[in-house]
């Protein structure tokens, strides 16, 4: 049997430079019409733009493929920003607009930069595009391991509102579009070898009207049924996770409050990891001689690489982020020194980071059954409930908040270091403000479920209602600071 695949390969290739070029006259029409359209459009470009701002650190390296007048890069404050367009007419004026920023005429099925980037973003882009599966492929191209590629698509629903539009004179007249479904869109980012980490609906009324668009758009489109009439599907993903290599020196940060007696267990029991474990000690002003009691093993045991401070401030938040500070190594554990979550455990969550499935690695102790005095009762139930606000609040499963014990790289921690007062100083536990700016900025976040025991040494440091009455205002925080931009 005879097979002829030349003539449809020619045939696609046709079709698909027809297509590209009545794109390309369009958008340069386009172009010279922009300021006919921009008031229209203007309120939803800004909102847009809000909702990539949150979503993108200023002073990142920045891309964005099909970058039109530039707009949308211009308002995330890049570091360094280059936007990509095939379209002339809209690149002579981004140019103009935005003298600061690199603009570079290329078709985005074909572009080949020879760079990275932290972000690569693609706005309205996905539903003009002959293949969108091409493009994500060389937008995969463009990432290295910490990149994050951010993108919105028209939602399917709108299509028919979006015709009344265009004959009611509100919107420009489209060339027939690909209207995809966010499981399309979720499936093609897949086949190009990108990991979606974060999806949500935005915009639910794209007008400018005094209250209703702050009602529709910052609340209504977060919650069922309204969410799924969102005209944005917003998407987050990263390249495909590979193991990290070479194999990292592991901090283990314990901070210790009244633990004396289980300083020498902590020593006995914290093991080697990955190009070596260092262990750092941040001892809270204890009633109890802990510090003493960790000077005496650190200069009973010189082979263990360990090193003791003193807290600053109050509350484990403070001493956590003192032992991060003074850390050396490149991934860094916190470990409670009640010694409740096992040490053996750590590396279990050493190698859910090393593999590259989680960028963010969070205990869970609600998993398996715990000893009967491991936790009481009203806090189990208060951390059931936590668990599940915080999870729809951050966009990602979060089975456990409270769990001390958590994993991530240093320079994970420095970005959500930097931009701390986004969220303020409110947490003093620390849990939360590692698992916020981990949402944020979209660290992949796993849950890694451990086996919880009895304190054998000394009272719980938590304080069940005051500390509940707290964790309340930090739900109500996040709502303002993540759910309800």
């Amino acid at each position: 049997m005879t097979h002829h695949t030349a003539p449809a390969d020619t045939e696609n290739a046709t079709k698909s430079r027809v297509y590209k070029q009545e794109r390309l006259a369009y958008w340069n029409a386009f172009a010279r019409s922009f300021d006919r359209w921009t008031r229209p459009r203007a309120y939803y470009q800004r909102r847009l733009a809000k909702i990539y701002s949150f979503l993108i650190p200023p002073g990142s390296r920045v891309l964005e493929v099909g970058c039109g007048s530039g707009d949308l890069l211009a308002a995330l404050n890049p570091g360094y920003g280059v936007g990509l367009d095939f379209c002339p007419a809209m690149l002579e004026r981004a140019r103009a607009r935005h003298p600061q920023l690199q603009f570079i005429e290329a078709d985005a099925h074909e572009f080949d930069l020879h760079q990275t980037f932290d972000y690569v973003i693609c706005s309205d882009l996905v539903n003009d595009l002959w293949d969108v599966q091409q493009v994500f492929e060389n937008i995969s191209r463009h990432c290295h391991p910490g990149t994050r590629v951010v993108l919105n698509a028209y939602n399917r629903l709108w299509e028919i509102p979006r015709r009344l539009a265009e004959i009611a004179g509100l919107a420009k007249r489209q060339l027939t579009q690909n209207w995809l479904a966010p499981d399309d869109v979720v499936n093609l980012l897949y086949l190009a070898d990108l990991e979606p980490i974060h999806q949500s609906q935005e915009i639910l009324w794209p007008f400018w009207t005094p209250l209703v668009n702050q009602l529709a758009n910052k609340y209504l489109v977060k919650l069922v049924p309204f969410r799924w009439f969102g005209l944005a599907n917003v998407f987050v993903a990263r390249p495909q996770p590979e193991p990290v290599h070479p194999e990292p020196v592991v901090t283990v940060v314990v901070a210790a409050r009244n633990e004396e007696g289980n300083v020498p267990q902590i020593f006995d029991r914290v093991p080697q990891m990955g190009a070596g474990t260092e262990l750092i000690f941040v001892e809270g002003n204890s009633s109890d001689d802990t510090w003493g009691a960790i000077e005496r093993e650190i200069a009973r045991r010189p082979e263990v690489n360990a090193r003791l401070f003193k807290q600053p401030g109050k509350g484990k938040g403070d001493a956590v982020r003192k032992g991060f500070g003074e850390a050396t190594g490149e991934l860094l554990m916190i470990l409670d020194a009640d010694l409740t979550v096992p040490p053996e455990d750590l590396p279990r969550f050493y190698e859910a980071w090393r593999s590259g499935k989680a960028e963010f690695v969070n205990g869970v102790r609600l998993v398996y059954p715990m000893e009967d005095r491991a936790m009481r009762f009203f806090n189990h139930v208060g951390n059931k409930f936590f668990s599940m606000a915080f999870t729809w609040l951050l966009g990602q499963s979060i089975k456990d908040t409270l769990c001390g014990t958590k994993v991530l790289s240093k320079s994970s921690y420095e970005v959500i270091a930097a931009n701390r007062g986004y969220f303020g100083e409110i947490d003093p536990f620390g849990d939360f403000d590692l698992l916020f700016g981990a949402a944020k900025y979209n660290m992949k976040i796993v849950d890694l479920p451990v086996r919880y025991g009895e304190r054998t040494y000394g009272d719980t440091n938590i304080q069940r209602w005051s500390h509940g009455v707290l964790l309340l205002r930090m739900v109500v925080k996040a709502m303002r600071k993540i759910k309800f931009i």
